[in-house]
């Protein structure tokens, strides 16, 4: 490793485990990615989540779960795979509270038949405790959830992309539908406002579900 890698936190003493996990993705991966490729995303995203995390002990759990959905992700804007559903991407500033719910509420209502995802431009260090805390109400723990960077891959392979407050921080790609969501930011924000939020998100989401189903229905 460089020098600049082993600056970076942890690194050092997870480089054993990120090569297990290099191995088990490359299996997953097999006759898609060259294991050169898949170690190289692994490396890639512990150094991407490492920047913000506060816990080195969480980041290989993280990471293997991280670079599987970027690895997926590339495969499917490579059409090296075929997708029959719908994939989403929510896209805020921090990944720390509107792109979230979004994310968690989409997951329910479209009941596995549509993927989803969420990231942040700029992702804080954790998800914001009264956003996990609303969620809770509705039954829906965010508890293993963690803010992810926005990379390339997962933009190239949605088929929609919705903003949350995150400007032209976006890429912009031919033939994706991008909607701008604008909904107030829930950090720092009193748990009864954080709810309202969650509840305005829950009606867009339930509109979305339904356009995309109907969608889906003609082609």
């Amino acid at each position: 490793m460089t020098d600049h890698h082993e600056t970076v936190l942890g690194l050092r003493d997870n480089t054993e485990v990120l090569h297990r996990i290099s191995d088990r993705l490359a299996h997953r991966f097999s006759g898609v990615f060259a294991p050169e490729t898949v170690e190289r995303y692994v490396f890639e995203s512990y150094t991407a989540l490492a920047r913000t995390a506060k816990i080195s002990a969480y980041l290989p759990a993280t990471t293997e779960h991280f670079a599987n959905d970027r690895l997926a992700a590339l495969a499917k804007s490579k059409n090296a795979v075929v997708s029959d559903v719908p994939e989403v991407l929510f896209v805020c500033v921090q990944n720390a509270g509107r792109s979230q719910m979004a994310a968690a509420l989409l997951h329910v209502e479209s009941k596995g038949k549509i993927r989803v995802r969420s990231a942040g431009s700029m992702p804080a260090s954790e998800l914001d405790a009264t956003v996990v805390a609303v969620m809770g109400e509705m039954g829906l723990d965010l508890g293993k959830d963690y803010p992810k960077p926005l990379t390339d891959d997962v933009v190239r392979a949605s088929d929609v992309v919705i903003t949350m407050g995150c400007g032209d921080s976006c890429p912009i790609y031919p033939g994706k539908r991008y909607e701008d969501w604008e909904l107030t930011d829930p950090a720092g924000q009193s748990i009864d406002t954080v709810r309202e939020i969650r509840d305005e998100i829950h009606q867009r989401i339930k509109t979305l579900v339904a356009s995309l189903t109907k969608e889906a229905t003609r082609s």
